[in-house]
């Protein structure tokens, strides 16, 4: 089996082979990367492991010069799609001016079972994802992230503090039934600051004198103090990501924003996981990615789809959010919804249909965005 070395193709000589283009599949993991190198054939070359700091990379390069079948122009990378694991391997590659690929998991998986080796390692992992790149050309491009993933990472961090406070909620409103069965905050009033400051208030006795026992419950009382005091702190900070994330969002994107029932948390949630809208070829490309595209399940004579349980599940999500909002308040939309009905559609087919067009207003108005972005960097 080859492991450092390239191995040219059975009957070449590596002349002719002078416009042979290579490609090399990585398999990325928080220790190695394993990369694999094949022709245009899909035929191997050669694999080897590397480190995962900047100087192993460079090895890598220089390795990867060794592979002399193809100019730097005809080289391609097909780095598998764990962003948390390979974002710095892709910047470094970059940097260098290379090519590279992203290949979704999912996707490598269905290449290396189909292959006629069985088992699982990452040298295997590494081969099918260089194949993937031969079978599906048109697989996005990694590029140097932008401001687009500061948004990704304000709105994951904002959506991980509500979900923390949220479980803290939990365990307040509990306690707070212990104390007084009768003490049951309104179901949304628990996300200003204000209503942590009057619980807070009552548990020390502030309110109403007498109102906590202070002896069989001083536990409790604790307990719920702190609780309060660590929910209040997470609503500061979650109003000033929210703050932070509508002003990055009127800058980046005010046409995705002047879609009716798109607000800011929505529209920052398009953008994080987007990561590009140039790097689609055309607006089915986009709604295959984001899993409005139907699914074919016919033979025979009668066409059919159905929905797709495919893409990218957050951002189907936002667009099913806007998708609601407009169905109940937007008068287009309700006229749409009532036609397909009218038509024969259920309910849950005029809203996938909705959320289709949606993704191509969607992507109409990230281009949109986009144009000004271009126009600055250019001057």
């Amino acid at each position: 089996m080859p492991t450092g070395r390239p191995v040219l193709p059975t009957g070449s000589t590596g002349k002719e082979n002078a416009g042979f283009m290579v490609i090399l599949g990585i398999d990325a993991h928080k220790r190695t990367h394993t990369v694999v190198a094949i022709d245009g054939n899909g035929r191997r070359l050669a694999s080897k492991t590397f480190g995962t700091t900047t100087a192993d990379h460079l090895a890598l390069l220089r390795w990867a010069d060794h592979l002399d079948h193809a100019g730097g122009d005809q080289r391609r990378w097909a780095v598998e799609d764990c962003r948390h694991l390979s974002r710095r391997l892709e910047r470094d590659l970059l940097a260098a001016g290379e090519h590279v690929t992203r290949v979704p998991p999912k996707l490598m998986a269905h290449v290396r079972d189909s292959a006629r080796t069985f088992g699982k390692s990452d040298p295997i992992d590494a081969l099918a994802v260089a194949r993937a790149v031969l079978r599906e050309p048109d697989l996005p491009t990694a590029r140097l992230d932008g401001p687009d993933r500061d948004v990704r990472l304000l709105g994951d961090h904002r959506d991980a503090l509500v979900a923390e406070r949220t479980r803290i909620i939990n365990r307040l409103r509990w306690h707070l039934h212990e104390l007084d069965p009768s003490w049951d905050p309104a179901p949304r009033s628990l996300d200003r600051v204000s209503a942590y400051d009057k619980i807070a208030a009552r548990l020390r006795g502030d309110a109403v004198p007498g109102d906590i026992p202070d002896d069989a419950t001083a536990v409790v009382v604790r307990l719920a103090g702190r609780l309060v005091e660590h929910a209040r702190a997470l609503t500061v900070q979650i109003n000033e990501l929210s703050t932070e994330l509508t002003e990055r969002v009127q800058a980046l994107a005010p046409t995705l924003l002047a879609i009716p029932g798109c607000g800011v948390l929505t529209a920052a949630k398009i953008l994080g996981e987007t990561a590009g809208i140039d790097r689609f070829v055309s607006k089915d490309a986009y709604a295959r990615h984001n899993g409005t595209a139907p699914l074919p399940v016919w033979s025979s004579n009668k066409a059919r789809h159905r929905l797709s349980r495919t893409g990218n599940r957050q951002l189907n999500a936002a667009l099913h959010r806007i998708a609601l909002t407009q169905a109940h308040w937007h008068p287009d939309a309700k006229a749409m919804i009532a036609r397909r009905k009218a038509g024969g559609d259920s309910g849950l087919e005029a809203l996938c249909i909705l959320k289709r067009r949606l993704s191509h207003l969607v992507y109409r108005a990230l281009l949109a965005d986009l144009q000004p972005k271009i126009i600055t960097a250019a001057a």
